[in-house]
Order: structure tokens, then C-alpha cells, then sequence
């Protein structure tokens, strides 16, 4: 056995069955491996940051970790926006990436990286193995890693010989460490600001705590107690809908954060760091909740959001409580374009249980408020702000649905990041409907010239337009393998997003804004 079949042994045997890859010469082994093993799944993208994407979108829905296949340093270095955004969406990824075989490396040869450098800057766990014998305990170990609460990004980097020398051998599965324990102290800290409160308190959730029975914990919480509740802005995966608490999220601007924080004089903090801005801006302070505010850690990214909401629950005593009714479902928008329009024609057509990835930006800020009386579904943002993951994360998502609906909300600028995840949704017939809003400009860039204080001339304003010459969507998609076509109206959205819902396999609507 050579050291990358005891890789896909390893990987196979610890519970990761699929592999999003991009591979180059030094990772051929790894894949005639891959072929020699019908159980795992392999997923080409055209593009690293697409392939990373994936797997970030995978983790989001499928709760387990896939493995991604990339090309030396440089194939890395592709993937890296996709892979910060993963960090910060807190997926677990096990990152295999080839390298030069170890006796070829000191002569320098072209697509020798420092590997190892860029690997740290997005991973918690990073191990070149250095021998075919130790291939499959190293690939243990980052599954391992891997899976560590709430998931990690673990990188392996194999050297060619590594790969292709024999005296593997696959090593067992490595059991994963419990979560941190929730501090009692934390508990009743928290239950003691809520009891004395008097409603000024807020409980901001992130993490499993935005999931359907954290949601139900803390709606508990806030019904004994009067608190408020919101999601930080950049939960990386909400549970929403009927059936579903109707939670909003911190605004994304300054002002608006400030303004809807200045009330609280305590802070509940569960899984979720304390509110501060995306960007600095002149004049403006970085935190957005008042200075005079306590907060108070319930629970930190790394433990557990729901045992902690639990533990409150009992330090309160707060009683079971139905969660409020979401209202009657909206009907289908009609007329021009707009965000209330798109939000409500969604609501109005979803199928249940689908998976929506949002990567709308500014477009999509008032999206919430529209869609609670949607079916359940899940709902996946952008965490890390790095732009382009929405069509990735939203191919991964349909493969780790198994057949679910994933509707793709996506800006026409950061499309263009990540387009290539179109041919891998043809190529996986996958069910992915991508409702493409095509303003032909990056809008929410010339919201940030006003926001930092600078006037933007004819030349700012060429750097942020896309419609000289304008991109032909419908084109772009069909030349990928996806089906496409064009609407002005919501009546027309809503007709072809219908039309998308009854077929297996991807379709795009441009719409025009």
C-alpha cells in the first residue's frame, strides 16, 4: 500500500466521503487512489476558491467535514478567500494539498511555495507528512482536528513521494474532545443581569444557538425575563422560517447598529462575539453597543451555545413557551423589482425545508423581515466578508442536501469571483436555482464612499461600474451547462424561480434590478 491509498483509506475510515478537488501534477497518486475507491465522492471545480467554497457549504449542511484535493502552494493560495470565509463561518475542513516530493524541493523548482506559511493563515491545524508510514496517522489527526467543536480547518500537506511511496497503513478514526465545559459562574452572571434587568438586556446569538433549539431556549429566556433577542450579523447558517423563531440581526451599518444597541445596559453574549463594526469610518466609534454596557459571556464560539441556553434556562426557571406565530404566508410580489418585492416572492414560493445561500450584500439587508413566514429552512451567509462564496457554498450545500432545493441569492459583482461553480452544478445536476440580482455596479462600494467621508468622481465610479461592456448573464450561465433566462419583473421572477422549483437540476434567473 503506497501512502495515498492509506490516505483515502484513512479519510474514508474516519467518516469524510467527499472530496472537492482541483488537482495537479503532484496529486496524482491521490487520485488514482480516488479511483481505486467507489465510496468516495469526487467533485471537480474550476477554480481553488470554488473547490474551498464547497466545502465550506458541505460542512454547513451535511455537519461533517469533506476533504478538498489542491494544487501546491499557488492551488492553495487560490483557495484562501473561500477558506478565511470558512474559518470565520467555523466549518471543518480537511485541506489535502500535494507539494514537491521532499528530495526535489531543494532545487527550487517553479511551483515550489512556502506551503506551510499560507496553510497557517486560515487553519487551526497544519502537518506536512514527511513519510508514506506516516500519511494515514496524519490524515487521523486532521479529521480529527477537523471536527473539533465547532469545526476547523485542518491542512495536510502531502509531498509527492509521500503519496507514492509504499508502507502505508490506514489508521483508526481519533476520538474528537468534548466542547469546553460552560462555566456555572457565566451562568449565573447571565441569569443574574436577566432577573435585574428590567428589559434592558439583550441576548445576541451566533452559532448552534441560531439553530431550531437554541432558538426555542432562548425564546424561553426571553419570555420569562423581558430580554431582547437578536443573531449577529454574520451567523454563518440560521435555521428560519414556520416553526422558527422570527430573529433579526444586528444591521450591518454603523449608525443603525449603534441605534438599535443604544438601549441594552447588559449583554448577553452567546457564542457570539461583541458587536463591533465591519470597518473603521471617520468619526465613528469601532464598538456599536454602548460603552456603558456589560457584557456578559455565556459562552464562547468554541463551547456550546444550546448546553449554555439550557443551563440558563434552568438557572431562571424559565417555563416551556410556544414560539410567536410567523402570520400568513405573503403572496407572490408583482411589478418592478426590489428587495421587499424579491423577499416576499421568495417567501411566497420556497419549497419546504430548502437551503438558501445569500450572498445579495447590500441588496439583501431587509431580506429577514419578509421571509419569517416562509416553510422552514435554513438560511447560509457570507461569515467572513470575503466575497465570492455564495455559488460555491451553494453547490456544496445541494450536494450535502441530498436532494433539497438551494436557492442562491446572488450579487452580479461577486458572482464573477466564483462563476465556475455553475459548470460543477451542471456537471452534478444539481438543484440549484440562482436568482442572479444584476444591478451591473458593486452598490454596496458606493454606499462605503459616503460612509467613510470621500467624494467619488468619474474615475472612483468607473472602478465600481460592471456595465461597460454589460455582462450577458444569460450567457454566461448557458455556456456553463445551466439554464437561464432573463427577467424585469417579479412576475416574471416569480414564473421562472416556479419553473426552477419543478426540475432536478440547476437553472439561473438575471434579474434585473
Amino acid at each position: 500500500m503506497n501512502g495515498a491509498r492509506s490516505l483515502v483509506d484513512t479519510l474514508l475510515r474516519c467518516g469524510v466521503d467527499t472530496c472537492f478537488a482541483n488537482p495537479g501534477t503532484s496529486e496524482m497518486h491521490f487520485v488514482a487512489a480516488l479511483d481505486e475507491s467507489a465510496r468516495m465522492r469526487c467533485v471537480l471545480g474550476l477554480q481553488e476558491n470554488v473547490v474551498t467554497g464547497m466545502a465550506d457549504g458541505y460542512w454547513r449542511i451535511a455537519g461533517k467535514p469533506a476533504c478538498t484535493l489542491l494544487h501546491c502552494g499557488p492551488g492553495l493560495a487560490n483557495g484562501l478567500a473561500n477558506l478565511h470565509n470558512a474559518r470565520r463561518a467555523r466549518s471543518g475542513i480537511v485541506n489535502i494539498v500535494g507539494d514537491q516530493a521532499s528530495w526535489h524541493r531543494p532545487h527550487d523548482a517553479p511551483l515550489t511555495a512556502d506551503t506551510d506559511a499560507l496553510a497557517r493563515t486560515v487553519s487551526a491545524w497544519v502537518r506536512t507528512s514527511t513519510r508514506s508510514g506516516h500519511v494515514g496517522r496524519d490524515a487521523a489527526g486532521a479529521v480529527q482536528a477537523a471536527r473539533t467543536f465547532p469545526g476547523q480547518i485542518a491542512t495536510l500537506i502531502l509531498p509527492s513521494d509521500a503519496s507514492w511511496d509504499a508502507g502505508g497503513s490506514v489508521a483508526q478514526p481519533l476520538a474528537v474532545p468534548p466542547p469546553p465545559a460552560i462555566d456555572p459562574f457565566a451562568v449565573e452572571s447571565a441569569a443574574r443581569a436577566l432577573r435585574s434587568g428590567g428589559g434592558k438586556v439583550l441576548v445576541l446569538l451566533a452559532g448552534r444557538a441560531v439553530q431550531a433549539e437554541g432558538q426555542a431556549l432562548a425564546w424561553r429566556i426571553a419570555s420569562a425575563t423581558g430580554a431582547r433577542l437578536l443573531a449577529d450579523y454574520v451567523n454563518a447558517h440560521v435555521a428560519r422560517g414556520r416553526g422558527r423563531l422570527q430573529l433579526e440581526r444586528v444591521p450591518y451599518n454603523t449608525d443603525l447598529a449603534i441605534a438599535a444597541l443604544a438601549g441594552f445596559d447588559h449583554i448577553v453574549l452567546v457564542g457570539a462575539k461583541a458587536p463591533v463594526g465591519f470597518f473603521a469610518y471617520p468619526g465613528k466609534p469601532s464598538i456599536q453597543y454602548p460603552p456603558q454596557a456589560q457584557l456578559h459571556l455565556l459562552a464562547r464560539p468554541e463551547q456550546d451555545g444550546v448546553a449554555a441556553l439550557r443551563a440558563l434556562v434552568e438557572a431562571l426557571g424559565a417555563p416551556e413557551v410556544a414560539l410567536p406565530e410567523a402570520g400568513p404566508r405573503p403572496g407572490i410580489a408583482a411589478g418592478a423589482p426590489t428587495p421587499e418585492a424579491l423577499a416576499q416572492t421568495l417567501a411566497a414560493l420556497l419549497p419546504e425545508h430548502a437551503i438558501v445561500s445569500d450572498e445579495s450584500i447590500s441588496y439583501g439587508r431587509g431580506f429577514y423581515h419578509h421571509t419569517h413566514a416562509a416553510p422552514a429552512h435554513d438560511w447560509l451567509h457570507l461569515a467572513g466578508g470575503a466575497i465570492g462564496d455564495g455559488m460555491p457554498v451553494a453547490t456544496g450545500a445541494a450536494i450535502a442536501g441530498g436532494g433539497r432545493r438551494v436557492v442562491n441569492l446572488q450579487a452580479d459583482g461577486s458572482a464573477m469571483y466564483s462563476l465556475q461553480s455553475l459548470w460543477t452544478q451542471a456537471r452534478e445536476r444539481l438543484p440549484v436555482t440562482t436568482v442572479l440580482i444584476d444591478n451591473r455596479r458593486y452598490n454596496i462600494l458606493i454606499g462605503e464612499f459616503k460612509d467613510v467621508g470621500a467624494t467619488p468622481g468619474p474615475t472612483a465610479m468607473r472602478m465600481l461600474d460592471l456595465g461597460d461592456p454589460a455582462l450577458d448573464w444569460v450567457a454566461l450561465a448557458k455556456g456553463m451547462g445551466v439554464e437561464a433566462a432573463r427577467a424585469t419583473t417579479m412576475e416574471q421572477c416569480a414564473d421562472l424561480m416556479a419553473k426552477s422549483f419543478r426540475q432536478d437540476g440547476p437553472f439561473l434567473i438575471d434579474l434585473v434590478v
